[in-house]
């Protein structure tokens, strides 16, 4: 799978997008990460295994306490190339508007 495939695969689930919107917001433990949800650590914990390993989260360890970060640069990647279809929907609303405005 290219990282650009792991990180849409990452993206796809609500679950993990509400995690790294938390995370945006700075480094957490873990155990408050998973707080919010209506499930168990460890599934919130296999949630960011699938983060992780698509980049998107670094994991350390200290103490006992794992704390998760926010990695961006993967979202930069799907952003980019997401852009590339930006002129493709320009022209179809621009193509829109002209043929409303003929039939108006």
């Amino acid at each position: 799978m290219t990282s650009l495939d792991q990180t849409f695969s990452a993206l796809a689930d609500p679950t993990r997008r509400t995690i790294l919107s938390q995370l945006a917001r700075g480094e957490t433990a873990l155990s408050d990460i998973a707080r919010p949800f209506k499930m168990t650590q460890t599934g919130v914990t296999r949630h960011v295994t699938v983060l992780a390993e698509a980049g998107l989260v670094a994991v350390t360890k200290r103490g006992r306490t794992r704390y998760c970060r926010l990695q961006a640069v993967p979202m930069k990647a799907a952003s980019d190339w997401l852009s590339d279809y930006q002129q493709f929907w320009n022209e179809r609303m621009e193509d829109l508007a002209r043929h409303l405005g003929e039939t108006g």
